[in-house]
């Protein structure tokens, strides 16, 4: 038995697995766009490992940094309790790129853990238990997450999860009545990554931010796939001049390492610190081999031309794909969607192009529409290639 055929036997054997057909590509290593598979294959991958990637696969900086760090320490202590460099910086330098609400980062390991502190947080500080959310979100599979995911599909197999949630239509300004005096917070995210890729319209962000500040609910913006890059600024709500109360990161946020985020003033984070101290604790959040690639991802991003490739992806995608047996496209900055017209021909465009070596992937809450969310370095020679891969990809599914 050779090595690749020990590996796949052990994913298959040992490997618990999340559906009944995964992908099973075998990487070999990883640089830039680029994913390398053992059988001598080389794949674009223009979904980021899920919007992870945003400055492609092991950016040198970033490998540097991790380097660097590791040799000084990795685990010294439980978050929070000891002063350690790369946490500082990070925190730092991030807080100095936010609103002045949000000057205070707790520290995770991912964007579902960001959500749960979040929520706690809210709730925490407002005394208050009731939460409202909307329909076809996506915040994580843990159980606080998932009470507030506005899918039943995700969350019946769960059932009893939080009680208190109510969930609205998104965009809908008719049910902001809901937000009421017992609501500790709103959450969701100013545009819907697993829902489609639908974004916030800005009046009605709006009168979500105003209906907050007349009931005293916190306002959570999960910025978990938007965030970091994606969007053409550093987190999307900066494009509406809507702020939230708690603005909840992670993805993009580690240079392909985990680690996420909640960022919140000093005075809401009061909560955690007392009834009783240590109320809210995680042992490897924050950690400073995340911590060192995050910053060093963050310092990249921030150069100028980095972030702003974003608004060039969107134009050569719409420019080039609209209207060529695509249904719409819709997305702003490298966070886009393809709409396609069914089932059969999403599936089989998103198989030919894999066939074709460009990684393809659909949203969670629609079978109709395909993820294209490219890494911010890709060069326009690479970009106008695989969008030509994929039209003829989508073109091929028409005829079979």
């Amino acid at each position: 038995m050779n090595k690749s055929t020990s590996n796949r036997d052990s994913f298959y054997g040992h490997i618990a697995q999340t559906s009944d057909a995964p992908m099973g590509l075998e990487i070999s290593h990883a640089e830039g766009p680029w994913l390398y598979t053992t059988d001598g294959r080389r794949y674009v991958d223009f979904i980021s490992g899920i919007a992870v990637s945003s400055l492609g696969h092991r950016h040198p900086e970033v490998v540097d940094a991790i380097r660097n760090q590791l040799d000084r320490h990795l685990h010294v202590m439980v978050y929070g309790e000891f002063i350690q460099k790369p946490q500082a910086e990070f925190a730092s330098l991030l807080a100095s790129r936010l609103p002045s609400n949000l000057d205070r980062i707790y520290l995770v390991n991912s964007g579902t853990e960001a959500n749960e502190g979040a929520l706690k947080l809210a709730k925490k500080h407002t005394g208050r238990s009731r939460l409202v959310a909307f329909r076809n979100s996506y915040h994580g599979d843990t159980h606080g997450s998932l009470s507030v995911t506005g899918r039943d599909i995700y969350r019946d197999p769960y059932l009893p999860l939080l009680p208190g949630v109510t969930f609205l239509d998104f965009n809908d300004p008719s049910g902001l009545g809901n937000i009421d005096e017992d609501t500790a917070a709103v959450i969701l995210e100013p545009i819907q990554g697993e829902g489609g890729i639908i974004e916030a319209d800005p009046q009605w962000l709006e009168k979500v931010r105003e209906r907050c500040d007349e009931t005293g609910s916190l306002l959570i913006f999960d910025e978990i796939q938007s965030g970091f890059g994606r969007t053409g600024k550093l987190f999307a709500f900066m494009h509406y001049g809507v702020v939230p109360d708690i603005l909840c990161m992670a993805k993009a946020m580690g240079g392909g390492l985990p680690i996420g985020g909640f960022a919140s003033s000093g005075a809401i984070f009061e909560a955690f610190r007392h009834d009783p101290p240590l109320n809210h604790v995680t042992t490897f959040g924050g950690h400073p081999l995340s911590c060192a690639a995050a910053l060093a991802n963050l310092q990249v991003l921030l150069r100028p031309g980095v972030m702003e490739r974003a608004a060039a992806i969107e134009s050569r995608v719409k420019e080039t794909i609209r209207g060529k047996g695509v249904v719409g496209v819709r997305g702003k900055g490298a966070m886009l969607g393809m709409q396609l017209e069914s089932y059969e021909i999403t599936r089989k465009t998103v198989e030919f192009a894999l066939e074709r070596g460009v990684l393809l992937g659909w949203t969670l809450h629609s079978n109709t529409l395909v993820r294209l969310a490219p890494p911010l370095i890709i060069d326009d020679d690479l970009l106008g290639e695989v969008l030509q891969i994929i039209l003829e990809s989508l073109g091929r599914a028409h005829q079979n």
